[in-house]
């Protein structure tokens, strides 16, 4: 039997693949599980032998069941097939890749796991944020805005930690994050930025106070997906709002 190989599709620009992630794509895949967050050109590196499900998860929109993703990865495993479960970003920073290992193991069925660049760091580079600094802060956090059983995370432990916080999945929460996080202590005026489609041709952010960043968002009509980040180095980010390049790190 061959492993499920769970595969990080990167934060969205093709050419941010692994090389790994690519062959895997081209020259072995026959189904691919993708999530709404691949994108088109991701796709296309398919090779065209090979079956392509969609088997999205999006908040507030229809989505596919992640039990139903599980028994689909073990049925077409079980019958010989080379399965890849393509995901956004890195399959184990909030892809839901560790249930997925779990799940497989549980059959009896081997897994391999590609990771992929996440889009906690590579979305803020891509607009000239760095995550960490040493002028600025003495380390990063990765968070989603709500979790699994609905709550959120515990706002004024974060704001207490001095560290830049990269929240994923907020952009619909983005009232009530800020409002909790002046609550618990940072200041209104703590640089904030947003990046929508980060890394590709549609990219756009916006930068600002920490209190404005709902009008900021408003006003520019961003649409998930996004990343937010709040902290000294969101001051980093580009005046402008549109893409650079799509790779990372690297200006027009």
């Amino acid at each position: 039997m061959h492993p499920v190989y769970i595969v990080g599709a990167g934060p969205g620009a093709a050419d941010l693949l692994t090389l790994r992630a690519a062959r895997l794509l081209a020259e072995r895949a026959e189904i691919v599980l993708t999530d709404d967050l691949v994108s088109p050109d991701v796709l296309a590196l398919v090779r065209p032998e090979a079956r392509v499900l969609r088997v999205g998860k999006r908040g507030g929109r229809a989505s596919t069941p992640q039990q139903f993703i599980q028994r689909l990865m073990v049925r077409y495993a079980r019958r010989g097939k080379v399965v890849v479960r393509l995901k956004g970003g890195d399959p184990f920073v909030f892809g839901r890749g560790g249930e997925e290992v779990e799940a497989l193991a549980a059959a009896g069925v081997p897994a391999e796991v590609v990771p992929g660049l996440t889009s906690g760091i590579a979305v803020p580079a891509a607009v000239g944020i760095p995550v960490t600094h040493r002028a600025h802060t003495h380390g990063v956090t990765l968070v989603t805005a709500t979790c699994g059983d609905g709550s959120g995370p515990d706002w004024k432990a974060l704001a207490a930690t001095g560290t830049t916080l990269v929240i994923y999945m907020g952009l619909s929460r983005v009232l009530g994050v800020v409002a909790r996080l002046i609550a618990a202590g940072l200041p209104a005026s703590t640089p904030a930025a947003a990046i929508a489609s980060g890394t590709l041709p549609q990219q756009h952010h916006v930068r600002g106070r920490l209190a404005d960043l709902p009008d900021l968002i408003a006003s520019r009509g961003l649409a998930s997906p996004a990343i937010i980040v709040v902290g000294d180095v969101a001051a980093f980010a580009r005046a402008d709002s549109g893409r650079a390049d799509a790779r990372v790190g690297i200006a027009a």
